[in-house]
């Protein structure tokens, strides 16, 4: 999948290094939501990458 803007750049980056796995047991151990999905479609919306059109 491509990444529609910097959001989606991130949550790659986090989940090949293991950052997401780390955030999502410690927010599921203290039962407080991380908020990563809306996140990363904020991120997109502030900073999308340009799409070529065909």
């Amino acid at each position: 999948m491509k990444s529609r803007g910097l959001g989606d750049s991130i949550a790659k980056f986090t989940k090949a290094t293991g950052i997401k796995r780390v955030v999502d047991k410690v927010s599921s151990g203290l039962n407080i939501p991380c908020g990563c999905e809306a996140r990363q479609n904020a991120l997109n919306k502030i900073v999308p990458y340009k799409m070529k059109k065909k």
